[in-house]
């Protein structure tokens, strides 16, 4: 088992900045691939970001060049830099972790408001 719990969230105005972090404990060391996913309203739940073991990041075009995701693997925590908020990145933000198994799981979520 794996449980996760984000932070961070919040409301800004179109331009802003916010990090969320997401803080890992239970099996931590069965991880492979942490990661960011977005659902806004309306909307299916859709990959941001995520970064691998090895360091090795991915990115939803919609997001490169703004978010930045990183990890520490000393604090199981992973964060996600978003910069230059617009209002279509407004959404619920979950964290997400694939272990070695692959099974899966979801942090409860944290609301991203970007409206002026």
């Amino acid at each position: 088992q794996v449980q996760l719990v984000e932070s961070g969230g919040g409301s800004v105005q179109p331009g802003g900045s916010l990090r969320l972090s997401c803080v890992a404990s239970g099996r931590i060391f069965s991880m492979y691939v942490m990661g960011w996913y977005r659902q806004g309203p309306g909307k299916q739940r859709e990959l941001v970001a995520t970064v691998n073991t090895s360091n090795r990041t991915n990115y939803a075009d919609s997001v490169k060049g703004r978010f930045t995701i990183s990890r520490d693997n000393v604090k199981d925590t992973w964060s996600l830099q978003m910069n230059h908020l617009q209002p279509e990145d407004a959404a619920v933000y979950y964290c997400n972790a694939v272990l070695y198994s692959a099974q899966i799981y979801w942090g409860q979520g944290t609301q991203v408001t970007v409206s002026s």
